[in-house]
């Protein structure tokens, strides 16, 4: 735990973020697994995420500390739903479910062009989702820039090409906005 803005912070990364959750990560990101169907893919997620709700984000929650996770629902949507193609409205159905309605306060999107961040990448081993390429990762993208564009009160959008100091600034400064906000 760290201590920021003097509360708690965890930090869990999705999927991810206990036991369970880690296999299934391992499971999904497993490049010799290219045969995951879509649906399947999308149900493997929501079975992650709903594991490390109810074991791990939502005590810390009621221990009044923040939760900063680098994924959550809205990649649901954007990968499986504009990326792979599945209907919006069950994905937004699976994610309520798995869920229990447990919404962020705010999402920071780090916007990047496909390109770039492929090139910035390159030097890695590809997982599953990367090995999908540029035209799929373009759409994941998209879907994301339109769940920002319907959620604008939620959804901050920043720009990745930036000094990584100024970009941390304006994370902090949507943070500080929020936390300001749920104080009062």
């Amino acid at each position: 735990m760290e201590q920021n803005f003097g509360l708690e912070v965890l930090s869990i990364r999705e999927p991810g973020g206990n036991t369970i959750s880690e296999k299934i990560r391992e499971l999904l990101l497993d490049a010799a697994n290219q045969r995951i169907t879509p649906r399947t893919e999308a149900l493997l997620y929501a079975a992650a995420r709903s594991q490390v709700v109810e074991e791990v984000i939502n005590p810390a929650l009621m221990d009044g500390k923040i939760v900063v996770a680098d994924r959550y629902m809205d990649s649901t949507i954007a990968y499986q739903g504009y990326g792979r193609g599945l209907d919006i409205k069950f994905l937004q159905e699976l994610n309520q479910l798995c869920t229990g309605g447990l919404k962020p306060h705010l999402t920071l999107l780090l916007d990047l062009s496909s390109e770039e961040a492929w090139q910035r990448r390159k030097k890695e081993t590809p997982d599953r989702l990367e090995k999908e390429g540029l035209a799929f990762q373009e759409k994941v993208r998209q879907g994301y820039l339109i769940l920002a564009e319907q959620k604008k009160e939620r959804i901050k959008v920043l720009d990745a090409r930036q000094q990584p100091e100024k970009l941390l600034h304006q994370a902090m400064k949507c943070l500080d906005e929020i936390l300001t906000l749920h104080r009062k």
